[in-house]
């Protein structure tokens, strides 16, 4: 802080040196001070020790006959020093009253107190927020009394080298923990577990849709509005070969846990990004369509390929079994065999699609839908539900057949290259 005190000493220091010390006359006697007690002859050496006589109060007239024209009358001036003792003694009434009101409500949250005493080990949750800095957290992690002093939050951080560690979410920790234990804790992740999201693999958007509204109450309705690959394509760059503008086979089917209750876009975005984690990230798709090609002479996009996973995820039950019922549909999108120049699917699966359950004879010849496999050649507009990795991986990596039909039950399964040997199998 600069000094303020130069200026005072200026107006001293300026006046000529000659002025102050050059004079040849005798010093003045000493002034007594103004306030300096007048001489008083000494006390009687009896009365030495004993209390005080009381001092006797002249009239107002009797001060002036003594010459004190100028002074105060004793009697007015004790009046005016307890007078002038008032104001110092509400000053000082008003200092003290600031000094408590922070030591309730400033001091405790400067310095961490909480001015109360809390019990230590009670159970409390504390929510981390997305994106929450360290002030935050620990602001957090003072208020619900998990740690006592924030400085001790920073220590352990600095200690465990966790300043880039620590993970949002919802966390149970105990009053006045030891923050080394509260630290740790926010370094392994959220210890709270939120209400849980299941999606089965094989869903379709209206039927996710569906589950999410039995267990967070959105609407089934809006889910589906929000469910369009318009929304999320500048965020999802994989979503600009969907069709129709579906989000048809990318809801990746999973266990979600979220905290509260999200919205229909949190919900979406989540399982858009497992989809680009569980399946474009750990499947190489470029390998897989370049050896289906090779293979069987099929040329396919990723999405067309995610199209055809949707159907095999939903004709086959596991994962040996799902690979070789994807080389029957590639052998029939080939134009092999008795599919020579007529590469249909045939599949009960893409027809259940607009049907929602099982499909008739009746169905397959009157049910005018792209989605009747048995009507249109090669794939369906869309993917037909949400296949999961396993169906995914399969259908990238194919058994090698010539086998153009299956039939398939909980118990059983044949895979034939003719229709009367297909005809055998299930007769």
């Amino acid at each position: 802080m600069a000094n303020d005190y130069g200026s005072h000493r200026d107006q001293r220091d300026q006046r000529p040196a000659g002025k102050r010390f050059r004079t040849n006359a005798p010093a003045p006697a000493p002034r007594p001070a103004a306030n300096a007690p007048r001489p008083r002859a000494a006390a009687p050496r009896s009365a030495r020790g004993t209390a005080p006589r009381p001092q006797r109060v002249q009239a107002p007239s009797q001060a002036r006959a003594h010459g004190r024209s100028g002074g105060v009358h004793p009697a007015y001036a004790q009046a005016a020093a307890k007078r002038s003792k008032l104001p110092v003694i509400f000053g000082v009434l008003i200092a003290i009253a600031v000094v408590a009101v922070a030591a309730v409500f400033v001091f405790p949250r400067v310095f961490g107190g909480s001015g109360e005493a809390i019990e230590a080990g009670q159970p409390v949750n504390v929510v981390i927020p997305e994106g929450a800095t360290g002030d935050v957290i620990a602001q957090t992690l003072v208020e619900n009394h998990v740690v006592e002093d924030a400085g001790e939050y920073y220590a352990a951080v600095k200690k465990l080298g966790a300043e880039m560690q620590l993970k949002p979410g919802e966390y149970r920790f105990e009053t006045l923990q030891d923050p080394i234990s509260v630290v740790k804790q926010l370094v392994v992740g959220p210890n709270v577990e939120g209400v849980k999201l299941t999606v089965p693999e094989g869903k379709t958007v209206a039927q996710t849709a569906r589950i999410v509204e039995g267990v967070y109450g959105i609407p089934a309705d809006d889910f589906i509005a929000q469910a369009k690959a318009s929304n999320y394509v500048a965020d999802f760059a994989f979503l600009s070969e969907a069709a129709d503008d579906s989000l048809e086979g990318y809801l990746f089917p999973k266990t979600y846990t979220f905290q509260g209750t999200p919205t229909a876009d949190q919900i979406i975005r989540a399982m858009l990004g497992q989809f680009q984690l569980d399946v474009l990230d750990a499947l190489d798709f470029n390998a897989g369509l370049a050896s289906i090609k090779a293979r069987f002479g099929v040329e396919l996009t990723a999405y067309q390929l995610l199209d055809l996973a949707s159907i095999v995820e939903r004709e086959g039950l596991h994962a040996e079994q799902r690979s070789h019922v994807a080389s029957v549909f590639l052998n029939r999108l080939a134009g092999k065999g008795d599919f020579a120049g007529r590469p249909y699917l045939q599949s009960d699966a893409t027809l259940m699609y607009v049907t929602g359950g099982e499909v008739t004879a009746n169905d397959i010849q009157t049910i005018d839908s792209p989605y009747n496999s048995y009507k249109n050649a090669g794939l369906p507009p869309t993917p037909i539900c949400s296949p999961s990795a396993e169906a995914i991986s399969a259908t990238l990596n194919p058994t090698d057949s010539n086998d153009l039909y299956f039939f398939i039950t909980q118990d059983e399964e044949f895979f034939s290259e003719t229709y009367d040997d297909h005809q055998k199998s299930w007769e």
